[in-house]
């Protein structure tokens, strides 16, 4: 039995004061992930506090024409939400390929962005793990990596982040609104999370005592030229070996814009800024993605048992890129690949 502290924050004024006051406190919401980790003792805060109560729950335009998604908002709300639908349907597409219905209902937005890895030695503390026990090492680069990293890894942690939505929204190029003592501040998509370098037990650039409190996304949502691609063991519940979150801007056959990130890859969503613009001005050929994917591919690296992810990747990536080039996104809901 894990004991601890419980309190319920009635604003987010109040949630930053009690953080603040407890640096080694956690913040609950859904749950989903973060009472797994208590079961498994890999977490033991001595107090948390609830902020599934805070008006952290709506979804609206912006002024510049984008959508301002609160951290709290559900992510089968944020799946269905009509304008998401309409406007973003990348986003709704990677939440509909993760988890399950039950955990969708529960698990709230910011809570997908802060998720930690699934690795399985992170989760057995039976076990020596660099992000659980920093410096202890790390037992997957001997053991059994076949859902681990290809890019972007370290000597330090071979392990994957395993959102899906987070794979989207980098593609999208969101921005994480955060607010802490020191004030309230907004951090890229791609510099909240990190790669784990020597400090594999950060998975993110959110100080300790700060909190997220929406997710913004830009008024350009890829709502015709777009693919979330998933590639798992099993058709549902299962998280991915290779996702590809793509966005096309297509004029007479010619890509005036390409966005894709990778899931399942890296410690992070995996952009690639280089092999994105390779693509523009060319042709939305085979030829053409096969191309991009070498590029973003070219520093992959595979272990005893995840070499196949490599290749799997490559293929992946032009698969999506030709779905979103054809206008023919992955189906959520018949998930025969096209």
């Amino acid at each position: 039995m894990i004991n601890f502290e419980y309190a319920r924050a009635r604003d987010v004024a109040e949630a930053v004061r009690q953080m603040a006051g407890d640096p080694s406190a956690k913040f609950i919401a859904g749950g989903t992930n973060l009472i797994d980790l208590m079961k498994k003792d890999v977490e033991r805060p001595a107090r948390l506090i609830d902020i599934s109560r805070l008006p952290l729950k709506a979804v609206a335009e912006t002024p510049e024409g984008g959508l301002r998604i609160g951290a709290l908002v559900p992510n089968t709300d944020l799946a269905y939400h009509p304008v998401v639908e309409q406007r973003y349907p990348m986003l709704s597409s990677a939440i509909l390929a993760g988890a399950s219905q039950q955990l969708r209902n529960m698990a709230s937005t910011g809570g997908n962005l802060l998720q930690r890895t699934r690795c399985h030695y992170f989760y057995d503390v039976a076990t020596p793990c660099n992000k659980r026990d920093p410096g202890s090492g790390c037992s997957a680069i001997t053991g059994c990596n076949r859902m681990h990293a290809i890019l972007g890894a370290s000597e330090a942690c071979i392990a994957t982040h395993p959102s899906d939505m987070c794979v989207a929204l980098a593609a999208l190029e969101a921005k994480v609104q955060v607010i802490g003592p020191a004030g309230e501040r907004t951090i890229a998509f791609a510099d909240f999370h990190r790669l784990p370098g020597s400090e594999p037990q950060r998975d993110t650039n959110l100080e300790p005592t700060e909190i997220v409190i929406a997710v913004e996304l830009p008024a350009r949502g890829f709502a015709k030229n777009y693919t979330y691609l998933k590639i798992r063991d099993r058709l549902s519940y299962a998280f991915a070996l290779v996702s590809v979150a793509v966005g096309l801007d297509l004029g007479d056959g010619t890509i005036k814009e390409a966005r894709f990130a990778l899931g399942g890859v890296a410690h992070k969503p995996w952009r690639d800024a280089a092999a994105e613009a390779a693509l523009r001005g060319q042709p939305a050929t085979e030829a053409s993605f096969q191309r991009a994917a070498d590029l973003v591919l070219r520093n992959a690296k595979g272990l005893a048992h995840n070499a196949f992810k490599v290749d799997l990747a490559r293929r992946a990536m032009v698969r999506a890129l030709g779905q979103a080039a054809r206008a023919t996104p992955q189906s959520q809901s018949n998930k025969a690949i096209r």
